[in-house]
């Protein structure tokens, strides 16, 4: 019937040999009887489904079961319809074009799926490329930059302003996809470029309050991001710094009894873009000999374990601790245990750290 119709069908005489067919062919559809010695159609059906190179095929089981309970554990092995003994021609060639229509779409929607895969791969790369090269003199500099499925808006960089003011920031726009990125690629070029003519970039309360004025959620597609920004001054040791509802950066001191009293390091302040007349504040330090700063997004501790729970920002606090009293560690290692302790194979979001040592 189906060949009259026009359709190319491949007829086998068992569920195994089907399925290695359906390996070798891949086709739209598939219409298995569900009774079949060996293999059952429930069983081919399981195993179409849970291929990922088949997992859009239509599938019809071809049944003279009829009870509720039945079509049940059918459509919980991933049967997409059924057809009922004996045949209908007329209602075999409704299912087929009905299912044929559903299988294109799920192939359309496919397609758009690996393009949007392969443009954010891509927007990753490019916003990689942009990152800053690791430091090593007078500070040593390091960073981890691990985007997730779906990139979000991390972003960061550090310059010199002159040869002893030292810029640091890290931003994290709210949401994922290529607006976010858009925004933190914006905002990050705009500072590098200092092209916020008769700003002091010294100030970084003054910063923040420009990229408040400059980047409002009603003209970003009500997108905003959050910031800490600071600038360490080499000379006298001094770091100020500035903070738009982005997580604290975690001072660490030296501490030769390995019992270091850390810094958290915040200033109150609005995510940029929310309120135009949000006020932002600075803060001062000094910075201790053999110190480490930690700059992270909320990417770094909003991770979900194999048991469930978030790992938090104390569990993480706590983390750069222990790992600060290993000697010569890295800032590798705190990567390796957060990758350790993540139950998924990718991040929810974008995780974004920088480790800077003072010497």
């Amino acid at each position: 019937m189906l060949e009259k119709e026009g359709y190319e069908v491949i007829a086998v005489s068992n569920g195994k040999y089907g399925i290695e067919q359906a390996m070798i062919f891949p086709p739209a559809m598939i219409i298995c009887d569900w009774m079949m010695p060996g293999l059952t159609g429930i069983d081919v059906c399981r195993y179409i489904k849970n291929s990922p190179y088949l997992s859009t095929t239509f599938f019809i089981l071809l049944t003279s079961l009829g009870s509720t309970a039945d079509r049940v554990k059918g459509l919980d092995a991933g049967a997409d319809d059924f057809i009922t003994k004996p045949i209908e021609n007329n209602e075999l060639r409704a299912r087929v074009r009905a299912g044929l229509r559903l299988h294109q779409l799920s192939q359309d929607l496919q397609n758009q799926k690996q393009l949007l895969e392969k443009e954010l791969a891509e927007a990753a790369d490019y916003v990689m490329s942009l990152l800053p090269m690791p430091m090593t003199s007078p500070l040593d500099i390091d960073f981890r930059f691990i985007p997730s499925r779906q990139l979000g808006g991390d972003c960061f960089d550090y310059y010199w302003l002159d040869s002893e003011y030292l810029a640091i920031y890290l931003l994290d726009t709210a949401g994922h996809g290529l607006r976010a990125t858009l925004l933190s690629i914006s905002v990050f070029n705009l500072l590098r470029a200092r092209a916020l003519k008769g700003l002091n970039y010294y100030q970084p309360s003054e910063v923040l309050k420009a990229l408040n004025e400059t980047f409002p959620m009603n003209d970003q597609n009500d997108k905003y991001f959050t910031i800490w920004y600071g600038v360490y001054h080499l000379p006298q040791r001094k770091l100020t710094y500035a903070s738009a509802g982005h997580p604290p950066a975690i001072l660490v001191p030296e501490d030769r009894n390995y019992h270091p009293v850390i810094h958290k390091l915040r200033t109150p302040g609005m995510p940029i873009g929310m309120f135009l007349e949000a006020n932002y504040t600075d803060s001062t330090c000094e910075v201790e000999k053999n110190s480490s700063l930690y700059i992270f997004s909320d990417g770094a501790y909003e991770i979900t374990k194999a048991d469930g729970e978030i790992w938090g920002l104390d569990t993480f606090v706590q983390t750069l601790i222990n790992v600060s009293k290993t000697p010569n560690y890295q800032l590798e290692q705190i990567v390796k245990i957060l990758i350790h302790s993540h139950s998924q194979p990718s991040f929810e979001d974008d995780l974004s750290i920088l480790k800077i040592q003072f010497y």
